[in-house]
């Protein structure tokens, strides 16, 4: 059986990087609390939309906490208070009626605020497009089967391979790095033998691509614990071995051309 909640929301609004922006109050009166987060946010802009007032902009897609577009900071926990649990996967039985809950965008200089709660996350992609890949030969792909591969490794690799680039690894960090998200993108291919052949080219690139946007870890630890899909921080060791290997590896290899 669902109840009704009552809830005082500030959300943040702003017009663009270059704006101040500021909060603005909003009393939503008896919304279920089977409701997702995002409902609730629809539901305010379904009223602001009547009223003749401008929408709150938010990221949203698949609403199933997978493509990693929800991202909200909510009373300053990334994705709000329940653990392993995407924005848009947070329902309104986390909360309780006449709370007062503070929205706002990721805070991170590398995510600048596109409007509201929407940031350019971008220099995520920039990463990827670094090395996040394997280059195979065209042709017909072989049967994965064919690849003997350990389940440990196989395991470790599609626990990497769950990260969803939401951005919260970069929000939850006192200092705005993105080591958790590359760590993992790196890892997922790295331990993989399809991924060996560009392991160290590929590490490099990431990791110094990364370093031109995002600020330096030091092993705070919020990555992992605001990361909804559980990402472990033993990828950041990782991606910090391979770098070491890749920058004697690739000298080599320079010195031999």
């Amino acid at each position: 059986m669902s109840h009704l909640t009552n809830l005082t929301l500030k959300v943040w609004r702003q017009n663009g990087p270059q704006d101040a922006g500021s909060f603005e109050t909003h009393v939503i009166d008896q919304i279920s609390d089977e409701a997702s987060f995002l409902e609730l946010l629809d539901v305010l802009n379904e009223r602001l939309i009547t009223e003749g007032k401008e929408a709150v902009v938010f990221d949203h897609d698949c609403r199933e906490g997978i493509c990693g577009t929800c991202s909200l900071m909510i009373n300053g926990v990334a994705h709000g208070p329940k653990r392993a649990t995407t924005t848009c996967q947070l329902h309104m039985r986390s909360f309780s009626s006449g709370d007062t809950i503070v929205i706002e965008p990721w805070r991170a200089t590398a995510f600048p605020v596109i409007k509201d709660l929407m940031v350019d996350r971008s220099a995520f992609d920039r990463i990827v497009e670094a090395g996040g890949y394997i280059t195979a030969p065209t042709g017909g792909a072989p049967d994965a089967n064919l690849i003997p591969i350990p389940k440990p490794v196989a395991d470790a690799a599609m626990d990497s391979a769950q990260c969803i680039g939401c951005g919260a690894c970069v929000a939850a960090c006192p200092n705005g790095a993105a080591n958790l998200f590359t760590g993992a993108k790196i890892a997922h291919l790295n331990l993989l033998p399809q991924g060996q052949a560009e392991r160290f080219k590929r590490t490099e690139a990431m990791v110094e691509t990364m370093d031109e946007f995002f600020g330096s870890c030091t092993n705070h630890g919020e990555c992992s614990a605001a990361c909804p899909k559980e990402i472990s921080i033993d990828v950041i060791a990782l991606m910090n071995k391979d770098y070491r290997s890749s920058k004697f590896k690739n000298r080599k290899e320079l010195s031999r051309g």
